[in-house]
């Protein structure tokens, strides 16, 4: 046995909520990633910065890379005694063709495990809200590939056996033969009037979801223009739930919003959006990169009992102070009794994880209305303040708690904010070629990176306009800077408020259950 060992990897059906966490762990440590190209784009991200990525782009009608050629790629780089994940949409098992590449693994005497995962009928079936079974209607389901023999051009599978077998078929890979297997389905005895439906893109918010009799069926896939990959279902249960959509009900249930946060920052943004139904693309304008001055760092942390008020203007400002301030004191007892205050709700939070009471938040979340709230409500005169703060932000902060407070301010930059260099970024592309219903801005530096790109930017002809999204007046204030339109803007300045306003202008009106 060789010192390498080969993973193959179920990756599920689409939605990477779904991914096991043992498959995640996989990802997160091999050395070499194989992938299909219905892989979840966000995944490759787990991978670590060393890490092989190596598609073999097999989609149908296009396969780029043999089967065999697969199989000696895993060979290679597990006898070098690399650790390899195999990535498979699905389930390895289930039509992955995973047997092949684990008895080409263990003829050539390499340690391999199989790690199975949601398979697209299931998720398919769940999030249509189709149910396979059920005590009154269905005991029995049956999972078939609508595959051709691509040397023969004829069925792995007789459908005409398959017509009166399982009360439920599932038929993989079948839409380029849609109209040919329900003629051999209803050959074989089944009933024309059969309820079955189509799922296109199971568990992704681009997923359409299509309920027809056998008979209509080819017709009406055909019209609403579905293709692969979907999942054909066949039986009673296949339309008879029509109040089981769930998925199809959120309100931005099939919009694309893009998302221009950095990643590190986008987590919690895009997972509202994806709970609200729509598809997230996340665009990272900008790059934070940690940045203090030694001297200067050192002189505010050997005084910093003398400061009676510090305020945070980020959450990045937050992260880069204690890093800093963890590296001079090994006790938060040492930050002693200074006041904090911040821009807003969501910087507060990431104070109060010190377990730090913040004594002032902003009312409306920017530099002048904290800075109102500071003059108004406390005494600042002579009173020592540190503004912790990034490269870019304006001095309008410091400069009124000079004037109107009469407040000794000291400022430490903890991070740098650079414009993005999007040209071969793969999301960049990804917006280029599809558009969005909604950009999201969520700071003025993203708006100003936004307008800098713009030739890496221009959409195609075929493209979705998306409409501009401000998290607030700050922002909105940027986009009119730019020549950009301020289509929606936050009532608050907060992630929830954002989405509101999305749903206000986007929401999805229900679809006809034939869609």
């Amino acid at each position: 046995m060789k010192n390498g060992v080969v993973y193959l990897v179920g990756a599920g059906p689409g939605d990477i909520g779904l991914v096991t966490l043992r498959a995640r762990e996989l990802i997160e440590s091999c050395d070499v990633l194989v992938y299909d190209y219905l892989i979840h784009s966000a995944i490759l991200t787990w991978c670590r910065s060393d890490c092989q990525l190596i598609c073999v782009g097999k989609s149908p009608g296009r396969h780029s890379i043999d089967q065999s050629a697969i199989e000696a790629i895993l060979i290679e780089h597990a006898e070098k005694g690399k650790k390899v994940v195999r990535l498979k949409g699905g389930d390895p098992f289930v039509f992955g063709r995973g047997g092949e590449e684990a008895q080409s693994l263990a003829t050539a005497g390499l340690r391999f495990e199989i790690i199975p995962a949601v398979t697209a009928a299931l998720a398919a079936a769940a999030y249509a809200g189709i149910p396979l079974t059920h005590r009154e209607y269905s005991s029995s389901i049956c999972l078939l590939t609508g595959h051709e023999n691509p040397e023969k051009q004829t069925f792995h599978v007789d459908f005409r056996r398959f017509a009166q077998a399982g009360d439920t078929l599932c038929i993989y890979m079948g839409m380029g033969q849609v109209r040919r297997i329900t003629t051999e389905l209803i050959e074989g005895g089944r009933s024309p009037d059969t309820p079955a439906a189509v799922v296109q893109w199971a568990s992704l918010p681009r997923q359409r979801r299509l309920v027809a009799t056998l008979e209509t069926l080819a017709d009406k896939t055909e019209a609403a223009g579905l293709g692969p990959p979907a999942i054909i279902f066949v039986g009673t249960l296949s339309g008879s739930f029509k109040n089981l959509d769930w998925f199809g009900k959120r309100p931005l249930n099939g919009r694309r919003i893009v998302v221009t946060r950095r990643r590190a920052q986008a987590g919690k943004l895009s997972q509202k959006l994806h709970d609200a139904g729509a598809e997230v693309l996340e665009l990272p304008m900008i790059d934070i990169e940690p940045t203090i001055d030694p001297r200067h760092s050192e002189d505010i942390f050997r005084g910093i009992a003398a400061y009676e008020w510090i305020i945070f203007t980020s959450t990045n400002g937050v992260e880069g102070f204690f890093k800093n301030f963890f590296n001079w004191f090994e006790d938060i007892r040492s930050f002693g009794p200074i006041r904090i205050a911040c821009n807003s709700p969501a910087t507060a939070e990431a104070v109060q994880q010190y377990r730090l009471a913040v004594e002032l938040v902003a009312p409306e979340a920017d530099a002048e209305s904290l800075a109102k709230a500071l003059v108004s409500t406390h005494v600042l005169d002579n009173a020592n303040v540190l503004v912790v703060a990034g490269n870019r932000n304006r001095p309008t902060l410091v400069t009124k708690l000079q004037k109107d407070g009469h407040a000794i301010v000291d400022t430490l930059i903890t991070y740098r904010t650079e414009p993005s260099d999007l040209k071969d970024h793969p999301s960049a592309r990804e917006f280029r070629e599809r558009g969005a219903d909604a950009v999201i801005f969520t700071s003025a530096s993203t708006v100003e990176s936004f307008a800098a790109q713009a030739t890496n930017l221009q959409l195609m002809p075929e493209a979705r306009r998306p409409l501009t999204c401000s998290i607030g007046p700050t922002t909105s204030q940027a986009l009119r800077k730019c020549g950009l339109p301020v289509e929606i803007e936050a009532a608050q300045m907060n992630l929830d408020a954002v989405v509101e306003g999305l749903i206000t202008r986007l929401a999805v009106k229900q679809r006809s259950p034939t869609r």
